[in-house]
C-alpha cells in the first residue's frame, strides 16, 4: 500500500504564511517526482510546484514564483511547500502527487503524469 497525506492547510489572512506537507508511505523509492496541484472552487486542478525526488530540480507555476518554496526531506519520505505572502487567488484545495519518473519541464505540469494522489488540504486566503 502506497498513501500520501497532507496537512499544514487552513485559513489565513492575504499576505500571511503557510507551510504544508506531504507524508509518503509505502515504497517510497520509485516516487521520482513529487508535486502540489490546487482546485479552487468553479476551476481546473492547476499545477502549483514540483520537485525530483534525487536531484531536487523544482518547478513553479508563474502565479506562485518567488512566493512559494517546494523542498523535500528524505528521510522523513516528506515534501514541504513553503507560501508566503498568500493572496486570495490561492485558496483552493491544495494536494500532493507522486510520479514515477522524474518528470521534465514538458509533463511536470500535467496531472495525467502522476501515479499517486493524496486527499487534500484545504487553503483559505482571506483579503
Amino acid at each position: 500500500q502506497v498513501q500520501l497525506v497532507e496537512s499544514g492547510g487552513g485559513l489565513v489572512q492575504a499576505g500571511g504564511s503557510l507551510r504544508l506537507s506531504c507524508a509518503a508511505s509505502g515504497r517510497t523509492f520509485s516516487w521520482y517526482t513529487m508535486a502540489w496541484f490546487r482546485q479552487a472552487p468553479g476551476k481546473e486542478r492547476e499545477f502549483v510546484s514540483g520537485i525530483t525526488w534525487s536531484g531536487g530540480t523544482t518547478y513553479y507555476a508563474d502565479s506562485v514564483k518567488g512566493r512559494f518554496t517546494i523542498s523535500r526531506d528524505k528521510p522523513k519520505n516528506t515534501v514541504y511547500l513553503q507560501m508566503n505572502t498568500l493572496k486570495s487567488e490561492d485558496t483552493g484545495v491544495y494536494v500532493c502527487a507522486a510520479a514515477g519518473r522524474a518528470l521534465g519541464r514538458n509533463v511536470v505540469r500535467t496531472s495525467g503524469s502522476y501515479d499517486y494522489w493524496g486527499q487534500g488540504t484545504q487553503v483559505t486566503v482571506s483579503s
